[in-house]
């Protein structure tokens, strides 16, 4: 119950802080049960999906793009990269934003070309949204003539747009904290958990902050789903 309260109200999870705390004895118990927790998300989240579409955009809701290199960082520039990481990969995000909600759509890509990044536009943004970007190539005369209302930056010039108020300080933002949670556990060693990861801050922006009683409520309905009495 300790480890599902800090998994849930995004308390660090370091293991030797843990077992001091006598919440496990051992890492390995402590990292079979982040594995599971994760797992309870990952699959809520994937249900959502299916169920709801998982779109962002329409009504009053603007939504803003921006991609991010999570490569992982050798300790001392010691150790080897995995396979996973002889090449750098970027994390695309979409975050929409309505009143004070969010909403986080973040996708592992190979490379921030046209090719990798607008398909995951069509399908994850509603036809006809306001959105806001910096003036990267990839998204340059193409959003606009696909039948959305695109508003750009030019981050060499302002961090606002003089014009039309447009910034994508909201994206900017949450980046620190998307890495700041991968980093601190230690969720970008290999591609897979880092995909892991993303998808549980997906959990939590779509459906942990949503739910009437936080994080920690919607973490119980969803173990009761896979594990019922």
């Amino acid at each position: 119950m300790k480890f599902i309260y800090r998994f849930s109200q995004g308390l660090r999870l370091r293991q030797i802080d843990m077992m001091d705390d006598e919440v496990a004895g051992s890492s390995r118990t402590l990292s079979s049960m982040a594995r599971h927790i994760r797992h309870v998300c990952i699959r809520a989240i994937k249900r959502h999906r299916i169920n709801n579409g998982h779109r962002l955009g329409g009504d009053r809701e603007f939504v803003v793009i921006d991609e991010s290199c999570l490569r992982h960082q050798r300790k001392y520039a010691r150790g080897r990269f995995g396979n996973a990481w002889k090449r750098k990969k970027w994390v695309f995000g979409m975050m929409g934003i309505k009143d004070k909600r969010r909403r986080l759509v973040l996708k592992l890509v190979e490379k921030r070309s046209r090719r990798h990044l607008v398909p995951l536009i069509r399908q994850h943004v509603k036809l006809g949204s306001a959105i806001i970007s910096d003036e990267w190539r990839a998204y340059k005369n193409v959003l606009t003539n696909m039948g959305y209302r695109h508003y750009t930056v030019n981050h060499s010039r302002w961090f606002v747009d003089p014009q039309s108020g447009s910034h994508t300080q909201h994206i900017e933002r949450a980046w620190m904290t998307i890495k700041g949670h991968v980093r601190r556990l230690r969720g970008n060693r290999t591609e897979k958990l880092l995909e892991e990861h993303l998808m549980v801050l997906e959990w939590s922006s779509w459906l942990g902050s949503r739910h009437p009683d936080g994080p920690l409520g919607r973490l119980f309905k969803d173990i009761q789903k896979i594990f019922p009495v």
